[in-house]
């Protein structure tokens, strides 16, 4: 991951609004396991609110998440896309590569794209990482509530260019990242197809736990975090494991839900513990 300093951006484009937490149908209370911190936002479509919400506005880094926000500055910064950087977006959205994410990153201005994105989508909690870590892409920080904003920008505001590219790829999201991890957890293993999703872990180490197969069920882990030293990054040292994207017929859920846990958990304890909350968060809001 890696980020450059930003330049001015475009004005924020309309589109329609996401009902605010404080006035949000709240589903029932979902109990999180101790030493873990969950936040999430679900978002109805049909009925046109917020019908889920927990610490929605909380700042976690991003992990692979911000490769949307990166996808979505490629795309929406020219009329074409040349065939080499097709492919690297294809691998980028449903297999997480980060050698495709860093190619973009450094192309785009490194933290630019996220003040320029921010600005457009109007993400109030979405920032560049710290000036001492701009390579890491993966320390963006942002919210549940923004992921929930950025996914209705493309449903609602976006060019049918950029929507259909981006949300093509993660509908076809692969079951291992191009780094051997599973990335199945969250979603795509508690909510019933179809589905279109984009993971994110990061601090888990650069070795997956076992292979994965491909013809299972079952996310990559960054490895950025164990290159990275410092501080400003939400959750610094802790793992972080998000799950996000769009469930149901015609899109109907907008899901979110972020999560960091305890120092030194496992991947297999943090897989359970981030698909057993979307699903009970599913079984709330269906």
């Amino acid at each position: 991951m890696r980020i450059k300093p930003m330049a001015a951006v475009a004005a924020v484009v309309p589109f329609v609004a996401l009902a605010t937490p404080a006035h949000a149908a709240v589903a029932r209370p979902i109990p999180v396991p101790a030493g873990t911190t969950a936040a999430w936002v679900v978002f109805d479509r049909k009925a046109g609110k917020i019908v889920a919400t927990r610490y929605a506005h909380r700042k976690f880094r991003s992990a692979s998440v911000v490769k949307i926000l990166i996808a979505i500055d490629y795309l929406e910064r020219r009329k074409s896309v040349p065939a080499a950087d097709a492919r690297l977006l294809k691998v980028m959205l449903r297999s997480s590569d980060d050698d495709a994410a860093s190619a973009f990153w450094d192309r785009g201005g490194k933290g630019q794209i996220i003040v320029r994105t921010a600005r457009k989508l109007g993400l109030s909690d979405t920032t560049p990482p710290p000036a001492s870590k701009p390579g890491f892409w993966g320390y963006t920080s942002l919210s549940a509530y923004d992921v929930v904003r950025t996914y209705r920008y493309l449903l609602d505001s976006a060019d049918a260019r950029v929507r259909d590219l981006i949300l093509g790829h993660l509908r076809a999201s692969t079951p291992c990242g191009t780094d051997g991890f599973d990335q199945t957890f969250g979603i795509p293993r508690a909510v019933p197809r179809p589905w279109a999703v984009k993971q994110g872990w990061s601090g888990f180490g650069a070795t997956p736990p076992g292979k994965c197969d491909a013809k299972s069920m079952a996310a990559p882990v960054s490895w950025i975090a164990q290159r990275a030293t410092g501080s400003g990054v939400p959750d610094y040292g802790r793992p972080v494991l998000h799950t996000t994207g769009l469930a149901g017929a015609g899109d109907r859920l907008v899901m979110a839900v972020l999560t960091a846990h305890p120092a030194g958990s496992t991947w297999s304890a943090s897989v359970k513990r981030v698909t057993d909350l979307t699903a009970a968060l599913h079984r709330s809001v269906s």
